[in-house]
C-alpha cells in the first residue's frame, strides 16, 4: 500500500506481498478498509502509548511540547514511516472507522492545542493563532518522514530533536537577554 498508494493496491496485492493466498488472508482481516483500519489504530496506539501519556506526566508546557514533538517525530520514522503515510488515506475508510480514527486524530491535536494555549497563558506563546500553530506542529511532525532518511548524517533521535527545537522556536517568545542561536548551513559531507 505505502509504495502504490491504496486505491492502486489490491487485497492480492497484499496477500502476495505476505506469501499467502487472497483466501488466507481474509482468514485474518474482513477486508482491504478493515487493515487499513488496524494499521492506522496501531499507529494511534503507539502514539499514545509512546508520546502522549508520558508527555501528559509533565506539567510544564513547554517541557511537554518539547516530548510531544520530538517523541512523535521519533516514532513516526519507524518502517519509514509506513503508518504516517497512510494517514492519508484516511478518506478512503468507511464512515464509522473513519469517525473513530479522526475522533482519535483530534484529541492528540487538541492536547497539542490546549499545551499551547498553557503556554499562551503564562505569557510564553508569540502571538500566534493556536488552531494554526496545531497544525503547523502537527503536519510538520508528520511530514518528516516523508524527507528523513534513515542512516543520513543525523540519527532519527537527532533529527527529532531538531524538529522539537524548531517547533518550539516558531511558536515561544524568546526569552530576554537569551542568545540567539547563529544559523548555520551545513552542506552534505561537510561539517
Amino acid at each position: 500500500m505505502l509504495e502504490r498508494g491504496y486505491d492502486a493496491t489490491s487485497v492480492n496485492d497484499i496477500a502476495r506481498a505476505l506469501g499467502m493466498t487472497k483466501a488466507g488472508l481474509y482468514h485474518y482481516i474482513r477486508g482491504k478498509e478493515a487493515l487499513l483500519f488496524e494499521i492506522i489504530s496501531f499507529g494511534l496506539d503507539q502514539v499514545r502509548d509512546e508520546v502522549v501519556r508520558p508527555a501528559q506526566a509533565l506539567r510544564d508546557p513547554e517541557a511537554r511540547l518539547r516530548q510531544l514533538v520530538a517523541r512523535h517525530a521519533l516514532i513516526i520514522t519507524r518502517a519509514h514511516g509506513a503508518v504516517a503515510h497512510l494517514t492519508d488515506e484516511v478518506r478512503a475508510l468507511p464512515p464509522p472507522m473513519r469517525r473513530k480514527i479522526n475522533q482519535r486524530m483530534r484529541a492528540y491535536f487538541e492536547l497539542v492545542r490546549d499545551t499551547l494555549g498553557e503556554l499562551k497563558a503564562a505569557g510564553r506563546l508569540r502571538d500566534v493563532d493556536l488552531t494554526v500553530a496545531a497544525f503547523g506542529i502537527v503536519g510538520t511532525v508528520i511530514w518528516f518522514p516523508r524527507w528523513f532518511r534513515s542512516g543520513g548524517r543525523l540519527t532519527a533521535e537527532q533529527a527529532s530533536a531538531e524538529i522539537a527545537s524548531l517547533a518550539l522556536a516558531s511558536v515561544l517568545r524568546p526569552q530576554a537577554g537569551a542568545r540567539r542561536p547563529r544559523l548555520r548551513l551545513v552542506r552534505r559531507g561537510r561539517r
